[in-house]
């Protein structure tokens, strides 16, 4: 079996917002994610991290379809992602 990751970016430019709009999401769920190696960590844990990032570029791609420019309280708002990331999903 290949130890290639088939994770890739669609918009490789994305890769880094997306690594960082994953820690703060791993961080608002209380999921000790770390950079690296993280096998120690439950399909739980990881799946509710995932989950909750689609959840949110969901909820983001739906408010700027809309024309609503309020990001109200989530963490989209405050993430380094912001709109820009958001409209090439």
């Amino acid at each position: 079996m290949s130890n290639r990751s088939s994770n890739t970016a669609a918009v490789p430019e994305a890769k880094g917002a997306l690594d960082r709009f994953k820690f703060e999401v791993a961080n608002e769920l209380g999921v000790p994610l770390t950079d690296g190696y993280n096998g120690n960590l439950t399909s739980k844990q990881n799946g509710s991290v995932g989950g909750y990032m689609v959840k949110k570029m969901i909820e983001a791609q739906e408010r700027q379809m809309s024309g609503s420019s309020s990001m109200g309280s989530s963490s989209m708002g405050s993430s380094s992602m912001g709109n820009s990331g958001m409209s090439q999903i």
